[in-house]
């Protein structure tokens, strides 16, 4: 058994390669080997976002805090709010984030395929973004 404690794990910044705006990632846990899950808490101060982006295995979102908007490619922008849970399927090109008036809190759960959690790609664009108004 092993207890993180609040505070144990550092908060770091997202990068701005995967990120527009500005956003908080806190670490919750990284399952030690063999197991591939791990999560995190992200918190979007409005208008942030994430680039689009795919993952291997899958991504699940549980929202907990403000409102946020999520985009599949081809789909329309979908609000989001406390105590909604977003599936994307492995390989399904997404974004998410906060909407441009209100910060959006998630966590965020995915596993490790051959080590690697998502595949980032190309920013979400300002008109992008926009059409979710």
């Amino acid at each position: 058994m092993e207890i993180k404690r609040i505070g144990s794990q550092p908060s770091v910044r997202g990068r701005s390669e995967w990120f527009t705006g500005t956003v908080r990632i806190d670490p919750l846990f990284q399952a030690p080997d063999p197991a591939l899950v791990q999560g995190a808490s992200v918190t979007f101060e409005p208008g942030a976002r994430t680039a689009w982006h795919t993952h291997p295995l899958g991504q699940t979102l549980i929202v907990t805090a403000g409102c946020g908007w999520v985009q599949r490619e081809g789909g329309p922008i979908e609000e989001i709010r406390p105590g909604d849970v977003v599936w994307f399927s492995p390989g399904e090109k997404h974004w998410h984030g906060a909407t441009p008036t209100t910060a959006m809190t998630h966590i965020a759960i995915q596993e490790k395929l051959d080590g690697k959690a998502v595949d980032w790609m190309e920013q979400v664009s300002d008109a992008q973004y926009r059409a979710g108004k």
